[in-house]
C-alpha cells in the first residue's frame, strides 16, 4: 500500500542533511519535471519583486524567496520532518520509533509542488511553492505534473493507494482508475447525515497515518485496510461517490 499525503504551506527551517539530490528521491521517473520546476523557481527568485508577486508573499514571508534561491545547495531534512501544520503536527513523526519511521518511508509519499511526490524520509530543502502557482518558463503546474506523476505512480505498481491529498494536489497527479485506490474524506455524523469537516480533516488524516505507522500493518487492499481500521476502532465506510471512503470522526 502507498499513502499519498498533501504537503503543508508551513515548513520547519534549516536542516543538517546534504543538498538536494534529485536522483535519490522516490519516483525517479519524475527527474526531468523536478529539474524544470526547480530551475524556474530558482530563476524567479533572482528578482525579489517578481517572486513576491508570483508567489503572493507578504512582507513577513520574503525569507521564502531566499529559500527558493538556494534550493539546489541548501541543507535538507526528511520531508516528513520538514512540513509542519495541523496534519503533520498530528502525525508527529519525530516522536515515532525508528521502525515506524521506516514504515512511513516505505509506504508514504508526500506530494509537493516543486518535487512531485517524495518519500517520507526523502531529504528536501525548505521552499515556497503552492499547487496553484504559475511559474514563468514552465507550463501551469497542473499540466506540467499531472500525466508524468500519474504514470510514475503506475510504474511503482502499488497494490493499493490511499489518497489523503487535497483536491489541488490530486490535480497534480490523479491516480489512474484501473489502479486500486480510495480517496478519503473526513466527515462527522449529525442529524442531517454526514458533514464534511475542515480543521478536523487535516488532524484526523495525520492521526490515521500515525496509527498506521505505529502498528506497521501489511496492507495490500481496501479490504485489509478496513479490517485493520475495524480492529483499531476507526470508522472507514464507503463514500457517496465511487472510489471514495469516509473517515468518520467526532468533533
Amino acid at each position: 500500500m502507498k499513502i499519498l499525503l498533501p504537503p503543508s504551506e508551513t515548513k520547519r527551517p534549516g536542516g543538517s542533511g546534504s543538498p538536494l539530490d534529485l536522483e535519490a528521491l522516490a519516483l525517479p521517473g519524475l527527474h526531468a519535471e523536478r529539474s524544470a520546476v526547480i530551475d524556474a523557481l530558482v530563476d524567479l527568485s533572482a528578482d525579489e519583486e517578481a517572486a513576491r508577486s508570483v508567489l503572493k508573499l507578504s512582507a513577513r514571508q520574503l525569507g521564502d524567496i531566499e529559500h527558493n534561491r538556494t534550493l539546489r545547495h541548501a541543507a535538507t531534512m526528511p520531508a516528513v520532518d520538514r512540513y509542519t501544520g495541523v496534519l503533520f503536527d498530528a502525525l508527529d513523526a519525530a516522536t515515532l520509533s525508528s521502525a515506524s519511521r521506516r514504515w512511513l518511508d516505505a509506504h508514504v509519499w508526500i506530494h509537493s509542488a516543486p518535487f512531485g511526490p517524495v518519500g517520507a524520509l526523502d531529504p528536501i530543502p525548505a521552499y515556497r511553492l503552492a499547487a496553484g502557482t504559475s511559474l514563468p518558463g514552465v507550463a501551469p503546474l497542473r499540466r506540467h505534473w499531472a500525466d508524468a506523476t500519474t504514470d510514475a505512480i503506475v510504474e511503482d505498481a502499488p497494490a493499493f493507494v490511499l489518497d489523503l491529498r487535497s483536491e489541488a494536489y490530486v490535480a497534480l497527479g490523479p491516480v489512474r482508475d484501473h489502479l486500486p485506490s480510495a480517496y478519503v474524506r473526513v466527515v462527522t455524523d449529525d442529524d442531517g447525515g454526514p458533514r464534511a469537516l475542515n480543521h478536523f480533516n487535516k488532524k484526523s488524516k495525520g492521526l490515521l497515518v500515525r496509527q498506521l505507522a505505529e502498528t506497521r500493518p501489511t496492507l495490500g487492499s481496501l479490504r485489509s485496510l478496513r479490517r485493520w481500521a475495524e480492529r483499531r476502532g476507526i470508522v472507514l465506510r464507503d463514500g457517496a461517490d465511487p472510489g471514495t471512503l469516509e473517515l468518520v470522526v467526532s468533533e
